[in-house]
């Protein structure tokens, strides 16, 4: 299906928010509560590279020589995703745009099938709190059970609740350090973008600190009723 022919009432949605922000987990219930699809970067890119399109057959290449995968590429797939009609029912794009031009190509390509941005949410966290929250994680190397220092510690040190394993992994980038400077970049690269849809009058907030299922609850209400 042409890109052009999607659904004109199709509501689209924005998940702004920084790492660890919970915009993926939201994103997931959103789309099993209300039967949106969620789109991320990195999916459509893999499947468009998998699907062999011709805009999946660009960016493979651009990724191949290890560059970056220009905009006008993304783009490009983004625009034959949204033509499948899984999506006539409505997309939460999750992790784009991240800059105002990636915004207003995105505004070009909606507007070219009729459709427009419903609400950009953007999901507000403390930063402090934020950096504790990511660097305490960790796993277990065995079946993979995620565990917390301070919010979800095992019963007995160094030892899986869930299936007994003693190896813990935590990944390389979830220490303090490294978290608060993905913090900062991320303040600097989308407070621009907060401006941009603030001025088409369709940013929301969403204080994201609490309790995952109250913050998706709130979230779905806020969803429905700018869906209209």
């Amino acid at each position: 299906m042409d890109g052009a022919q999607v659904t004109a009432t199709a509501p689209v949605f924005i998940l702004l928010g920084p790492p660890g922000a919970g915009k993926g987990t939201q994103a997931r219930m959103l789309q099993d509560a209300h039967g949106f699809v969620q789109l991320s970067t990195g999916d459509l890119l893999r499947a468009a590279v998998a699907a062999g399109t011709d805009a999946g057959e660009a960016a493979k290449a651009v990724m191949e020589a290890g560059g970056l995968v220009s905009d006008e590429i993304v783009i490009a797939i983004l625009k034959d995703r949204l033509g499948d009609e899984d999506c006539g029912h409505g997309v939460i794009l999750d992790g784009f745009p991240r800059t105002t031009g990636q915004a207003e190509a995105l505004d070009e390509l909606l507007a070219d099938a009729g459709q427009h941005i419903n609400a950009a949410i953007s999901l507000e966290v403390d930063d402090a709190a934020m950096v504790a929250r990511i660097s305490g994680r960790f796993t277990c190397g065995n079946c993979g059970e995620g565990y917390h220092d301070v919010h979800k510690p095992t019963a007995v040190l160094g030892t899986c609740d869930k299936c007994g394993g003693t190896h813990m992994k935590r990944r390389a980038d979830d220490n303090a350090e490294t978290v608060a400077q993905r913090l900062t970049e991320y303040h600097k690269q989308t407070a621009p973008l907060i401006d941009y849809y603030e001025g088409k009058g369709v940013l929301q907030s969403l204080d994201a600190m609490g309790e995952i299922d109250a913050i998706a609850t709130t979230l779905s209400g806020m969803v429905r009723e700018a869906a209209g």
